[in-house]
C-alpha cells in the first residue's frame, strides 16, 4: 500500500507538540525570564523561525505549555464532575484524589513555582495560569457546591470560599514538595492528604454536622 501522507507532512504536523514539549523543559530548567526561544528551537530540533509559525510570543508559548501540561489533566476532572450524579460528599474525595495524581507530575508544581516567582515581573504569566487553571478549578468547585447547597447537602456560605477550603491544602502540599523536596520529614503524601482532607472538610461542609 502506498503511503499518501509523506514523512515531511507528518513531521510538520507534529512540530507544535514537539515545540511545546521542548518549551516545558526549558521553562522549568531556566525560568521564564532566562528561557530563550533559540534554546527551545534547538531542543525541538527546528530553526528559531519555525517557532514563530506557531507562537507569536514567549507568552503564547507559555500558554500552550500550561494548556498541555496542566489544563489537559483538568479536563479529566471536569469530565468526571459533569458525569457524576451523586452527592457532593461522594464526589469531593474523587476529585481530590484526581488532583493528587495530577500533582504527581513534577512539571505541574515546577511550573506553578515559576509563575509565583516571576509573575510580578511578567504579569501575563499569572493571567495565563489564572485563566487556564485557577479559574477553571474554582469555577467547577463553586458550581458544584452551590448545587449541593440547593439540594440541602451543604450549609449556607460563600461557595467560592468553600472551594478555596477544599483545594487550599492540596496546593500547599504540592508547593511544599516543590520548595523543600520529599526529604523533609514534614513532606505530605499527597494521596494521604487528599483522603484525610476530604473527610475533614466534608464534615465541616455537611448540613448533617450542624446537628451534632
Amino acid at each position: 500500500m502506498t503511503d499518501t501522507n509523506p514523512k515531511w507532512n507528518r513531521r510538520k504536523d507534529a512540530r507544535p507538540a514537539e515545540i511545546i514539549e521542548a518549551a516545558v523543559d526549558v521553562f522549568i530548567e531556566h525560568g521564564f525570564a532566562a528561557a530563550k526561544l533559540s534554546d527551545v528551537a534547538t531542543r525541538a530540533g527546528v530553526v528559531k523561525g519555525t517557532l514563530y509559525r506557531y507562537f507569536d510570543t514567549k507568552e503564547d508559548l507559555f500558554r500552550a505549555v500550561v494548556q498541555h501540561v496542566v489544563a489537559t489533566n483538568l479536563q479529566a476532572i471536569e469530565q468526571a464532575a459533569q458525569a457524576f450524579r451523586g452527592a457532593l460528599a461522594e464526589l469531593v474525595p474523587v476529585l481530590l484524589m484526581r488532583a493528587a495524581e495530577g500533582m504527581g507530575d513534577d512539571r505541574v508544581p515546577a511550573l506553578a513555582r515559576m509563575v509565583i516567582a516571576e509573575s510580578r515581573a511578567f504579569p501575563d504569566l499569572a493571567r495565563i495560569w489564572h485563566d487556564n487553571v485557577v479559574s477553571r478549578i474554582l469555577g467547577l468547585l463553586s458550581g458544584l457546591i452551590a448545587d449541593a447547597q440547593a439540594r440541602g447537602e451543604v450549609r449556607a456560605g460563600d461557595p467560592t470560599a468553600y472551594a478555596f477550603s477544599i483545594v487550599g491544602p492540596m496546593v500547599t502540599g504540592m508547593l511544599f514538595h516543590e520548595l523543600f523536596g520529599a526529604a523533609s520529614h514534614h513532606a505530605p503524601n499527597l494521596v494521604t492528604l487528599a483522603t484525610q482532607h476530604a473527610e475533614t472538610v466534608l464534615r465541616g461542609l455537611s448540613v448533617k454536622s450542624e446537628t451534632h
